[in-house]
């Protein structure tokens, strides 16, 4: 099973990657609020290039530390992400780059919240309610082209079904090693399935 995680977890590197190369290429075509998903994705290259990095290069083994950086980042650029796409007002912004900026001012400062995956459900759900809005609205035929789509419903599905892993999780006592690898590997599985997403919808885009 250990194999078996390390092969998902290279091969959502490899689409990383991908998708920041596709991505620049096609940067100039995208509009505004399309540009933001590309700045989603390369925070996430970010982050995993340094866990990847520090380990092998500077012989930093814990990684922890980016953990608060990783979920306050990821929550701004999505939640503005869908602020924007749904017209919400512009205060909104002012509002999740203040929580963003609060999370990581507590953590790093007074090691508040002590459990960060606390933080990271609760930002979890914003984003799922932002995205699933952002979805009824186009179902229900808002007259705006939508070319990333595919993608608002690959990360409402991932975020949705990454809360119901954290449940099922802490909900588990004595976790054994195999059953460890196996919660992180479907969580690769999906980071997979909306990475591909996104490639792919990189790669209709058309002018």
């Amino acid at each position: 099973m250990t194999d078996f995680f390390k092969v998902i977890l290279f091969l959502n590197y490899g689409l990383l990657l991908s998708i920041i190369i596709l991505g620049a290429a096609k940067y100039r075509i995208l509009n505004n609020k399309e540009k933001q998903y590309f700045h989603c994705i390369a925070f996430l290259f970010f982050i995993e290039l340094l866990n990847l990095v520090l380990p092998y290069i500077f012989n930093l083994n814990d990684t922890s530390f980016l953990y608060p950086l990783y979920i306050a980042g990821e929550f701004f650029l999505l939640t503005t992400l869908f602020i924007r796409k749904l017209e919400l007002p512009k205060y909104f912004l002012g509002i999740t780059a203040l929580l963003a900026c609060g999370f990581m001012v507590a953590k790093y400062v007074y090691d508040f919240p002590s459990n960060s995956d606390t933080v990271k459900v609760i930002s979890n759900i914003a984003i799922i309610c932002l995205s699933g809005f952002a979805l009824l609205r186009e179902i229900n035929g808002v007259p705006v082209q939508n070319r990333f789509l595919l993608a608002d419903a690959c990360i409402f599905f991932y975020y949705s079904v990454s809360v119901f892993i954290f449940i099922i999780q802490h909900q588990i006592a004595n976790l054994s090693e195999h059953d460890y690898y196996i919660i992180l590997s479907v969580n690769n599985i999906l980071s997979s399935i909306l990475y591909c997403s996104f490639l792919y919808t990189f790669i209709k885009l058309k002018k």
